[in-house]
């Protein structure tokens, strides 16, 4: 990498914006200019000059509007997960609908965030998407963690064999492992949960995002839902 384009702390992380209005474009640089970590390689105006530039540029990352004329965020990102894995798309929108969400993820999007974030949480999420890992806004996960479970109550499943409609071949501990993935634990929570170290705990998630073909932990919880492995109580309902 260019030595004019290292920070303090490393290199740079490279970030393309797209996005249909030059106000929101322009908005963004703004933003992420004092992060001396990043750098803004190039603007795009549609998802088509998106994928463009970011052939020309290879940027780190690409904050992605999802509703862009001539071929939309969604169809981009897709894309760029085809032919640019390692550019990782952060899906931003004014209209953060479950379906949008759902969709930028499926498509390959390593985050989704709303318009109205705080810049704080702009910047972060870039940093984050960065090292491959998901981000989805908190009150996004909710709604989508909401938005696909099943209608009907469905008991909790044993904590030592919970079941699923499709485990597409995973072992009783990898299932027990993704059901408390789904259900919001962390891999120190997993591992008390299960007496197992952190590193089997890892070991097992990396097992499980290859046999389910997801990337990451916001598409295993999709995948979890979908499956039915893990449903919500309705309020009344009994314990």
């Amino acid at each position: 990498m260019d030595k004019a384009l290292e920070g303090a702390g490393g290199p740079t992380i490279r970030v393309l914006i797209a996005d249909d209005q030059p106000l929101v474009r322009r908005g963004l640089a703004l933003i992420l200019g004092p992060a001396r970590d990043i750098t803004v390689v190039a603007e795009a105006e549609n998802g088509a000059q998106a994928l463009a530039l970011a052939r020309e540029h290879r940027p780190d990352v690409v904050v992605m509007d999802i509703r862009m004329p001539v071929l939309d965020g969604v169809a981009a990102t897709g894309r760029l997960a085809q032919d640019l894995p390692e550019c990782r798309v952060l899906a931003l929108s004014t209209f953060d609908m479950d379906e949008y969400v759902v969709a930028a993820l499926r498509a390959g999007a390593y985050g989704f965030l709303p318009k109205d974030s705080s810049p704080e949480d702009l910047v972060a999420a870039i940093r984050t998407v960065r090292t491959g890992e998901a981000i989805v806004a908190p009150r996004l996960l909710t709604r989508l963690i909401s938005a696909y479970v099943r209608t009907e109550w469905v008991a909790p499943p044993d904590r030592r064999h919970p079941a699923a409609g499709n485990t597409i071949g995973l072992t009783p501990r990898e299932v027990e492992v993704w059901h408390l993935l789904a259900t919001g634990l962390d891999n120190n929570e997993i591992g008390s949960a299960m007496e197992i170290s952190v590193s089997t705990v890892k070991n097992y998630i990396t097992s499980i995002f290859d046999k389910l073909g997801v990337r990451d932990r916001a598409q295993a919880v999709i995948a979890a839902y979908e499956s039915g492995l893990v449903a919500v109580r309705q309020a009344g309902a009994p314990e």
